[in-house]
């Protein structure tokens, strides 16, 4: 591998795209500028190999992940991308050519959201590969989503589509059968790259009293919004929307529908609103109501009857995690 100095020159350098806040990532931090009436949000996920993603994934692949988990973090907030920096960690012996080709897929991300690399660091490690993202993100003062704001008589609502992650990593492992290879593929492409809602999530700035993303599971996500807002939430599982390819995967196997609601790495927005929201680029399904009181998150069926979820979500101190569950 190249010294650190010519890694960064050679291949992180022309992601800041000549934003000038990034200063050509020759001084030891950027300079961004405040806009007036907006506020900046600002985000850190950090992926690791084998925790995070699968051990032999494509620098590619890794990419889109890292990207995808930290503007999915935006978009839940109705923030605008301004740029981010990056920590990377490689293991010793590294080849050269993955680096090159995980600096060619966030150079697809820099372009698509105009999301440019403002700064960061590279240094090789003993351990496992391991990048830490910091998204930087703009939104009107006093507008950022929160999770704060649900209250009882709220619809809940989710954007897209809902169990195509957990299900991805189920495909990307070989562990689902009974399906076409094109559903395979569709949904193992929807573990692997995720698509963060940014334009719904400025859409709903004004119109949802709460939102969240999906990553660590519908249930658990929702949890969390029922917990700082002092509210409970039930979800009818009929009307949680789905894929095609998630349909075929719970007619194959209805058991998964634990999978689809607790599994995590959808990355779609879910909020409450006391009005239906506009429609937009992405669809835009009611699944349930909040209601009084602290009980959190129940699942009801079409009957009304409760639907058992023993594992609510994705938690990476769980005494007991899912076994290979790579969430962010």
């Amino acid at each position: 591998m190249a010294d650190e100095f010519d890694i960064i020159h050679r291949y992180f350098a022309p992601l800041t795209r000549g934003n000038e806040a990034a200063l050509d990532l020759t001084d030891d931090a950027a300079v961004v500028a405040q806009t007036t009436g907006f506020e900046h949000v600002v985000t850190t996920d950090a992926i690791v190999s084998g925790v995070h993603f699968l051990i032999d994934e494509s620098p590619e692949n890794i990419a889109a992940r890292l990207c995808a988990s930290n503007l999915s973090d935006l978009a839940a907030m109705g923030a605008a991308p301004v740029g981010f920096t990056l920590a990377a960690a490689w293991p010793k012996g590294t080849e050269e050519r993955f680096i090159a080709a995980f600096a060619d897929g966030l150079g697809r991300w820099v372009d698509e959201y105009d999301f440019p690399l403002l700064g960061g660091d590279t240094v090789t490690t003993p351990g496992p590969m391991m990048f830490s993202l910091t998204a930087i993100g703009t939104v009107e003062a006093g507008k950022a989503l929160k999770r704060t704001g649900a209250q009882p008589g709220d619809t809940v609502y989710v954007s897209g589509t809902i169990g195509d992650g957990g299900l991805g990593l189920m495909a990307a492992k070989g562990e689902l059968s009974g399906l076409s290879d094109a559903h395979r593929d569709f949904l193992a492409g929807r573990f692997r790259c995720p698509t963060p809602r940014i334009a719904a999530g400025r859409a709903l700035i004004g119109r949802a009293t709460a939102c969240i993303d999906v990553s660590d599971g519908l249930v658990q996500d929702l949890g969390h919004i029922c917990e700082v807002s002092a509210v409970s939430m039930r979800i009818d599982a009929a009307a949680v929307p789905l894929s095609d390819a998630a349909r075929a995967a719970l007619d194959a196997d209805p058991a998964l529908l634990e999978t689809v609601l607790a599994g995590g790495d959808d990355y779609e927005l879910a909020f409450t609103a006391h009005q239906t929201p506009p429609p937009g680029d992405v669809p835009l399904t009611a699944i349930g109501e909040v209601i009084s009181g602290t009980g959190g998150v129940s699942v009801v069926d079409t009957s009304g009857n409760p639907v058992k979820i023993a594992h609510g979500g994705y938690n990476h101190f769980a005494a007991q995690p899912p076994k290979d569950a790579p969430k962010a």
